[in-house]
């Protein structure tokens, strides 16, 4: 895991719902909690593009479903600043499901991916179609 190059907004707190963009089964997740994360006592941790969050499924297929899993973000609706000036912000909140070791657990990941996170996280890179 590489250092995030841009001031990520943090935007998406404890209990936000994401889209499941992998081929993992999953379609909705909720964030449970934010790794790393030190902050103030009672104060719900925030996650932003290229966070490790972990996440519990609330839709998808049957055996996929109340699973509890690691996931990293790769689409926020708020928008953040690169360090060139540049802002971005994608049309929904999106992750992908990884193992503990890091690697994605699907084989595809739809729709763009924030150039943050393929940055960070290798195995996201290497696995997006597109990267912004």
């Amino acid at each position: 895991m590489k250092a995030i190059t841009s001031k990520v907004t943090k935007a998406l707190p404890i209990g936000a719902r994401l889209q499941c963009v992998d081929n993992t089964g999953a379609r909705e997740l909720e964030i449970v909690s934010v790794k790393g994360y030190k902050g103030v006592r009672r104060r719900l941790a925030p996650a932003g593009v290229g966070d490790m969050v972990i996440v519990s499924v609330k839709k998808g297929t049957a055996d996929m479903r109340k699973e509890v899993l690691t996931a990293i973000v790769v689409r926020q609706k708020k928008e953040f600043k690169r360090a060139d000036g540049l802002r971005v912000k994608f049309e929904d909140n999106a992750a992908v499901i990884i193992t503990p070791e890091g690697t994605i657990k699907g084989s595809e990941i739809r729709g763009p991916v924030a150039k943050e996170a393929a940055d960070r996280w290798p195995s996201v890179g290497s696995a997006a179609s597109i990267i912004i």
